[in-house]
């Protein structure tokens, strides 16, 4: 049946989100970065800057750039475009594959609550470092230490995290071959999040991963915006 204005509203919105989540992705990603060169290094898993040499940066530089540029604080605010996205693959696909589609989305949001304590902690440490003073460097890099501990409360955290890129995956299942959405979109979705989960915190290949996140919703936004704009309400989008 004919969407309502309410449902009209909603995919509008997610379509905005499938488009400006990875965008602003990207830009976070490339925030971490010093040198285009840098880009181009790669490395098969992370490797972390000492807890001395970043607190000690961070201190030094005594906050003095707006919280804005901080990738991780961009990262924290764009959570609810992640909801919004997720829901938004889901109404692509619930005509089709309703039961697999719910399936997605759900893991997906629940993965987000744990990737804002993710981004909720980096933001509230690179900022809140910032204000301490320098005699207390070396307890200051103690603590960074043992928060970050992939062994601690960080570890489960980030671990329940990647449930957001295991439930994207999912949803890329779901899409595959739903009318009006090209195949190679669903693939690009799948890459991109195996991408994250096999290269969690290695900043090159997560802009690469946020880039086909970008290919693959491009089709699905468009998708959407066309089911929502009052034309004929066939196909999953409409559902």
């Amino acid at each position: 049946m004919p969407m309502n204005n309410a449902t009209r509203l909603a995919r509008h919105v997610q379509a905005i989100a499938l488009v400006g989540l990875p965008l602003i992705w990207l830009l976070m990603f490339a925030l971490h970065f010093r040198s285009v060169s840098d880009v181009f290094v790669y490395h098969d898993h992370y490797v972390p800057v000492p807890a001395a040499t970043t607190v000690t940066g961070l201190i030094e530089a005594r906050n003095r750039w707006p919280m804005l540029h901080d990738p991780h604080q961009l990262g924290y605010l764009s959570l609810p475009l992640v909801v919004l996205m997720a829901f938004g693959l889901r109404a692509a696909a619930a005509g089709t594959r309703p039961i697999l589609a719910q399936l997605g989305v759900a893991i997906t949001v629940t993965g987000t609550i744990y990737l804002g304590g993710v981004f909720g902690l980096f933001t509230a440490l690179m900022r809140g470092l910032g204000d301490v003073d320098a005699q207390h460097a070396v307890g200051a890099a103690a603590v960074f230490a043992a928060v970050t501990a992939d062994h601690g409360a960080y570890g489960l955290t980030r671990g329940l995290a990647q449930l957001s890129m295991c439930g994207l995956m999912v949803q890329a299942a779901s899409l595959w071959r739903v009318p009006h959405i090209p195949p190679w979109s669903p693939i690009a979705l799948f890459i991109g999040a195996a991408l994250f989960l096999r290269y969690w915190d290695v900043d090159n290949m997560m802009l690469l991963a946020a880039l086909c996140l970008l290919v693959a919703f491009i089709p699905v936004a468009r998708e959407l915006w066309r089911a929502a704009g009052g034309a004929s309400p066939q196909g999953p989008a409409t559902s």
